[in-house]
């Protein structure tokens, strides 16, 4: 009897240390274990182009689930219903799903507390589903990336990984603004998973990203995407890229290259094809290098268009054997003589006129040997040595675009500096971004700064449309505008193979620029001018810009210098 009463008495005081001193603690203890959290994933802000066309957007999708212990429950308290349970569960759930009753029936049957049902649903098989009023029947709202113009923009847009991470361009660039912040569902549930009704719930909304609008005009980028893609296919090389800016803005308005991608079929992609060439393949520029010691030259107040040259076809500075790219007879040019027969031996003449050091400020000040500072990336700066780090050659080659590389963005930019009144400006991908309630907010105006002085600028620019002549006899040639361009070839050396990089940068009107054009043709497997790989598909490409950009012509006849004396 004694021992039954202390049992009783500890049971008692247990009892009074469990329902009186320390029931709240317990109570809070139970709630905890009974609270289940589930994420509400926000959706990711959309990419638009220029106009608002959608490049990417996320879409409201479902993931049906199911806790296979509670469906048996259905209709149980229905008097009138002839069948009941999973059998009954499974024919009203099939011709929603789209799947056969004995299908449905097998995916409804078991013990365990959660499974997936079908995942990526609309809204509206959400809701169909829902409506079923099925015990162990629920949905957690997910987001599907979608990718409208496919493969337009898609080196620029960049793509999502399939676990839900962005891999490149914008998307990885601006995810900080794009990625939104995922809210959650906070709930008591049972034993068998289910919500307690009388429980604690809270639920924190997600809050979906910004949205990003781009400079690219997706009509200009699908164009320069099939240009690129059938110059490339046409010539054998390995690749190529299309740069339309801004000169004024610094507005990138096409970014095109070849190969590209479909953000929307990411695992069918080449992985060397997903990133951006544009910005990371880097190369000699060649002779679209010489503008900038041309133009260094005449600012400095060292040589005028009409400035004297002897040139021949091979001679030597300083022990250094300089050619041009072909044998020619003794030429007597003029400075814009030497810029038209793109001659790197009368090139040198004219650097001769300045020290390497300004040489090499002038290089910078046109924004090469450092990064753009273009939104996306993977962009690589290029190669530009200090002057003191030149060995002999160096000196004479960097006057003629070699010795040093550059990106196709990184040299249409600088190019643009002389349809800017010499003004150089930093090249940019992102207009703005908006919020939830559609306020846009723009970014801040690119840094500028002066490479040249205007008259220098307006010199530079007849000098280039001098060597466009328009008389139709130049593959670059537009039919009633004045074109100002320079061919480029460079040699690119892999281990004992060369291959050949072909390009023309140009603007149009000569005499009031509206918009500077790059093209670049890489990996030709033999020598191909740029005038002849690179400069149709410039002409080609600049026509349809002008025409939809409404740039319209000027009326002015292009400039004709004398090239020789």
């Amino acid at each position: 009897m004694a021992g039954i009463f202390l049992v009783i008495l500890a049971l008692a005081l247990r009892l009074v240390w469990v329902q009186g001193l320390n029931s709240e603690a317990l109570a809070a203890e139970a709630v905890k274990e009974r609270t289940y959290t589930r994420t509400i994933p926000a959706l990711r802000g959309d990419i638009v182009d220029r106009n608002g066309s959608v490049l990417a957007t996320s879409v409201e999708r479902f993931d049906l689930w199911v806790n296979q212990k509670q469906v048996g429950e259905y209709l149980e308290r229905d008097s009138k219903a002839t069948e009941k349970g999973v059998p009954a569960a499974a024919k009203a759930l099939a011709p929603v799903l789209g799947w056969s009753v004995e299908e449905t029936q097998a995916k409804l049957t078991g013990d365990r507390g959660f499974s997936y049902l079908l995942k990526g649903v609309t809204p509206e098989v959400r809701d169909a589903v829902l409506a079923q009023k099925i015990p162990g029947i629920g949905a957690d709202r997910v987001a599907q990336r979608i990718y409208p113009a496919g493969q337009v923009g898609g080196n620029v847009v960049g793509f999502m990984t399939a676990d839900g991470r962005p891999g490149g361009g914008t998307e990885l660039s601006d995810d900080d603004l794009l990625h939104g912040t995922d809210g959650e569902a906070r709930y008591e549930r049972g034993a068998g998973g289910q919500i307690i009704p009388t429980g604690f719930q809270e639920t924190t909304p997600a809050v979906d990203g910004r949205g990003v609008q781009l400079t690219l005009d997706r009509d200009l980028q699908y164009q320069a995407q099939q240009i690129i893609a059938s110059t490339v296919q046409r010539f054998g090389a390995t690749g190529g890229s299309i740069v339309a800016l801004d000169p004024h803005t610094g507005e990138v308005l096409a970014l095109a290259e070849y190969p590209s991608f479909d953000p929307n079929d990411i695992r069918s992609a080449d992985p060397a094809h997903l990133g951006n060439q544009s910005i990371s393949n880097v190369f000699e520029p060649g002779s679209t290098g010489k503008l900038i010691t041309v133009a260094a030259a005449i600012d400095q107040g060292k040589v005028t268009p009409s400035s004297r040259y002897t040139v021949p076809a091979v001679t030597e500075f300083d022990g250094n054997r300089i050619k041009d790219s072909h044998h020619h007879e003794t030429q007597q040019l003029t400075l814009a003589g030497v810029l038209k027969e793109s001659s790197n031996v009368g090139t040198v003449q004219i650097s001769e006129t300045l020290t390497p050091q300004v040489r090499y400020d002038y290089l910078r000040a046109f924004g090469l040997g450092q990064k753009t500072g273009i939104q996306l990336p993977g962009e690589s700066g290029g190669v530009l040595r200090t002057p003191e780090n030149w060995n002999g050659r160096d000196r004479y080659t960097t006057a003629f675009g070699q010795g040093f590389s550059v990106n196709a963005l990184q040299m249409t930019s600088a190019i643009g500096t002389f349809a800017n009144d010499g003004v150089h400006v930093q090249p940019t991908i992102l207009r703005g971004t908006e919020d939830s309630d559609g306020a846009f907010s723009p970014v801040a105006t690119p840094e500028q700064n002066r490479a040249i002085s205007s008259e220098t600028a307006a010199t530079m620019v007849q000098l280039m449309d001098n060597d466009v002549p328009d008389d139709g006899t130049h593959n670059a040639d537009i039919p009633d505008y004045a074109v100002a361009g320079k061919t480029g070839t460079a040699q690119i050396f892999q281990g004992s193979s060369m291959t050949y990089t072909a390009s023309f940068i140009g603007f149009a009107p000569a005499d009031d620029p509206g918009i500077v054009v790059g093209v670049f043709v890489y990996g030709l497997p033999t020598f191909i001018s740029g005038a002849t790989a690179a400069a149709p598909a410039w002409s080609e490409f600049m026509q349809y810009a002008l025409q939809t950009q409404g740039i319209p012509p000027t009326g002015k006849p292009g400039t004709t210098l004398p090239t020789e004396w």
